[in-house]
């Protein structure tokens, strides 16, 4: 249809009715209630036209609905309702350890347990297998060509410092000695791939938020205090990061409750509330999503969550002597459903609550499930030990061993291999 002349238009001008004042006001109703409520009224006629009624979000409802968008360095897509923590681990001595222990120099010595004397090596050859569905395989040139000039950080606690050296011994045999390097200064350790013009970096914030417990050194506090609103001080070095790796929950959990600061570490007299865990997790988390949806672009970036890290300190948990722990455990935990008691349900709700609200999508890396069934997979004794043992404690293996942190090569490089997937194929 051809636009009326301009003739045409002027006549249909003047010929045009003018409103009345009621019609106007009507009008002019709908519209402000159109913007301010537009959003509302789509929400529930989609409800009503889907036949479903409204409900609160789940991490993997959420997880659903993102991945139908154009992720950041996805590449593909998962299979149909393929869940990829969901599964068994299957012994696989043909693709494990996916490196060894004595090729990768960047391990720390409280996690290489083969040069600190561990005995068997079952631990090393065990490989995760979703249930209907298949895991993909770390691809080290892919990732390294995907990191070409960019930045990966992973921020957290030694937890997720294993999961980052995890990932650079995945990693470094593919350049040259020359061109790669590892360094510290303070709260930062940076990896340095030359050729790629690539960085992957640790940052340790065990809180994510302020705390007593910040130092990288020095930091074994037991009178943990974390400051309220205070992520900013830490997340000024996580700007221009192009992937983000985050986990917290560990340090949290030193009771029922824990120690907030209102005000500043500065302070001559120090306003601490003393709050449930969960509620103080819940303020770290919300503080996290906050800076996320502030800082970070969806159309060029990438941030993940990793999940509880269990531990395996009570062996009656599995069925065992009630005084014993993960020392000389070499076998996995075979029930389906196990979860111990170390590992709060509580804090894994307050999780899904809280990511559910993102605007910037969090892909969650749910580790804990399938960690726990690794109580074989811990250092235990078999680490560096900073500072020397007494006679009671060498007596006693059960009362230094580390329950907490897992063996290189091992478990952590699954938790990669799950990350490399959900990035390239969310």
């Amino acid at each position: 249809m051809k636009p009326p002349n301009s003739s045409s238009s002027s006549l249909l001008v003047r010929k045009s009715p003018r409103l009345s004042p009621y019609l106007f006001s009507l009008l002019a109703f709908i519209v402000v209630v159109t913007i301010l409520y537009g959003e509302d009224f789509r929400c529930i006629f989609y409800q009503l036209d889907s036949g479903t009624k409204p409900t609160i979000p789940s991490i993997l409802k959420t997880n659903e609905k993102k991945s139908e968008e154009k992720l950041a360095f996805g590449i593909g897509k998962s299979e149909q309702g393929c869940d990829l923590f969901k599964g068994k681990w299957v012994w696989d001595e043909s693709s494990r350890p996916l490196y060894e222990e004595s090729e990768c120099p960047y391990i720390q010595p409280q996690l290489t347990c083969l040069e600190h004397g561990r005995p068997d090596t079952n631990y090393r050859y065990w490989r995760w297998q979703p249930d209907g569905c298949s895991l993909a395989s770390l691809n080290a040139t892919l990732m390294l060509e995907t990191l070409r000039g960019k930045r990966m950080m992973f921020v957290g606690d030694s937890l997720n410092r294993g999961q980052y050296v995890s990932m650079v011994c995945l990693l470094h045999s593919l350049i040259p000695q020359h061109s790669k390097s590892m360094k510290t200064s303070g709260s930062l350790t940076i990896f340095t791939a030359k050729d790629y013009n690539a960085t992957i970096e640790f940052y340790w914030a065990p809180f994510l938020l302020e705390s007593n417990s910040d130092d990288a050194i020095i930091h074994r506090v037991s009178d943990r205090v974390v400051r309220k609103g205070s992520i900013n001080r830490h997340g000024r070095h996580w700007k221009g990061v192009d992937i983000l790796v985050f986990n917290t929950y560990l340090w949290w959990m030193t009771g029922l409750s824990f120690k907030i600061l209102q005000g500043s570490f500065d302070d001559q007299v120090e306003d601490i509330a003393e709050v449930s865990t969960e509620v103080a997790y819940r303020m770290g988390m919300k503080s996290m999503v906050r800076w996320v949806n502030r800082n970070m672009d969806p159309n060029k970036t990438r941030v993940f969550f990793t999940s509880m890290s269990p531990s395996h300190a009570k062996s009656i948990d599995w069925g065992g002597d009630p005084n014993a722990n993960c020392y000389n455990e070499t076998t996995l935990i075979k029930d389906p459903n196990y979860w111990g008691s170390d590992t709060r349900k509580s804090i894994m709700q307050v999780i899904d609550q809280v990511l559910s609200t993102t605007k910037v999508p969090i892909t969650f890396l749910n580790i804990t499930q399938l960690s726990s069934y690794r109580k074989d997979a811990h250092t235990s004794i078999y680490k560096k030990q900073w500072s020397p043992l007494t006679p009671q404690q060498l007596a006693n293996p059960v009362s230094y061993a580390d329950c907490v942190h897992w063996c290189l090569p091992g478990l952590q490089d699954t938790w990669n291999e799950l990350l490399f997937h959900k990035l390239f194929y969310p």
